[in-house]
């Protein structure tokens, strides 16, 4: 295959991520669940006669916060008040909103001020009010408040990074954050608890694990002190961590955070309007309409990076036979290890790295690119690899296993012209694999 065909497969792909992107807008999936008419608001199924409340008080947080606050006040107009806390800065405010630009990946300042904001107005509501929450993920870091006031905002820090870098799927690094913390976990149920609340879910974490989301602020936990403690031991964490919250796992002094039997949950209704697997039927079928066998395959979910690049890249190969053109779309996130001076880049570009040395001379194309426009530390969504990409490399002097070893992978691809970027798309539902074959 010569290089103007393979130019034509990665064209391929890119469109694919495009479509699948314009497809989950937020606004447009928005406006087919939600519907606001003679003062009552449909959320889904559900249906709440904002007249009957003494006050309604809204919080929006994570990734997509602006853009679902946007939405939401688009269809009541100013009938209610509260905190919007996102990653980077709103382009328009709605009215009676706090907006607070929390840290990502790492909690800062700002995500201690924007959670002390939102617990004041949620402990300011009863049973006459209602609180609607809009959480999408990145909220995790963007709002936080340590439940112990012994651990300072570096404590926080330093835990946040310590889990970051330590190969922990999602879930489990969210279950130690939130047994740390005042927020999260159900624990901004428990301070708006008397009052009706519902909250609007955006997606990035597996559909069986929803109070993941964020952390699960406004969801029964359904992990325990236990699982807080043998993860630590799993991942040897305890020794990595700061003296104020190894001090807690040492002591198993960690406080038990709310179950589905709280009565704050009696109240509480949750609707998950977009998810990864929204992304994954939408991008599927924007590759059969390209002539392409395409199938769903999302079981690598939270696998090892190269583990999971190896088993998708035989599940392409095995639907290529007796096929002219195989795609295999796979969502969700892969895990990688970082180590602490690791370069310039993240998940999905390391990912695609992996698989072009894979690929080298096959007339395969491996998109992997997060649906938020941010891949870790770069300014890229992704990146996409093919069989010319180590022939490329090679004629532009780029040395791939060391890009590879060091987790450099942004400034590889920048340089071949394979770096995906977005910039941020006001929405998060993880990350999306496209693998083409022909």
């Amino acid at each position: 295959m010569n290089l103007a065909t393979f130019a034509q497969m990665r064209e391929v792909a890119r469109e694919i991520f495009r479509r699948t992107l314009s497809e989950i807008n937020l606004q447009k999936v928005l406006s087919n669940r939600l519907e606001y008419t003679r003062g009552v608001l449909r959320i889904c199924e559900d249906l709440y006669d904002l007249n009957r409340y003494s006050r309604i008080y809204a919080v929006s947080m994570g990734k997509a916060a602006n853009s679902m606050i946007e939405a939401l006040a688009s269809l009541t107009g100013p009938v209610f008040s509260g905190v919007v806390v996102c990653g980077h800065p709103a382009g328009s405010q709605v009215q009676g909103m706090r907006y607070f630009q929390g840290g990502h990946p790492l909690p800062s300042a700002e995500s201690l001020r924007a959670a002390e904001a939102i617990l004041k107005g949620l402990n300011s509501l009863d049973r006459n009010s209602l609180a609607i929450f809009l959480i999408s993920g990145g909220a995790s870091a963007m709002v936080e408040q340590a439940i112990d006031p012994e651990i300072s905002l570096e404590d926080l820090v330093e835990t946040y990074r310590v889990l970051v870098h330590s190969g922990a799927p999602i879930g489990e690094m969210n279950a130690i954050r939130k047994h740390l913390s005042a927020v999260k976990g159900g624990r901004l149920a428990q301070a708006a608890y008397p009052a009706q609340q519902v909250s609007i879910l955006i997606s990035d974490v597996p559909s069986d694990s929803l109070d993941a989301l964020a952390s699960g602020p406004t969801m029964p936990d359904s992990s325990t002190n236990s699982d807080c403690y043998a993860i630590a031991e799993r991942y040897d964490l305890l020794n990595k961590l700061p003296a104020s919250v190894r001090d807690l796992f040492a002591e198993r002094a960690l406080q038990e955070t709310p179950k589905k039997d709280d009565a704050a949950f009696v109240g509480s209704r949750w609707w998950t309007v977009l998810s990864s697997d929204t992304a994954a039927q939408a991008a599927a079928m924007f590759a059969g309409n390209n002539g392409f066998a395409t199938e769903v395959d999302n079981s690598c979910d939270d696998w090892e990076y190269a583990k999971a690049a190896d088993y998708l890249l035989d599940r392409v190969r095995t639907l290529r036979e007796g096929v002219s053109r195989a795609c295999i779309i796979s969502a969700g996130e892969v895990t990688v290890r970082v180590d602490r001076d690791g370069g310039h880049g993240g998940r999905n570009q390391q990912f695609a790295l992996y698989c072009a040395q894979k690929i080298a001379g096959e007339n395969i194309a491996v998109l992997s690119a997060g649906t938020d426009g941010i891949d870790g530390n770069s300014e890229a969504a992704g990146a996409i690899a093919d069989g010319s990409t180590v022939e490329r490399a090679n004629a532009a002097r780029l040395d791939l296993q060391t890009s590879l070893r060091s987790f450099n992978s942004m400034p590889f691809f920048e340089s071949l012209g394979d770096a995906i970027v977005t910039g941020p798309t006001g929405n998060n539902v993880r990350d999306l694999r496209v693998l083409l074959a022909w």
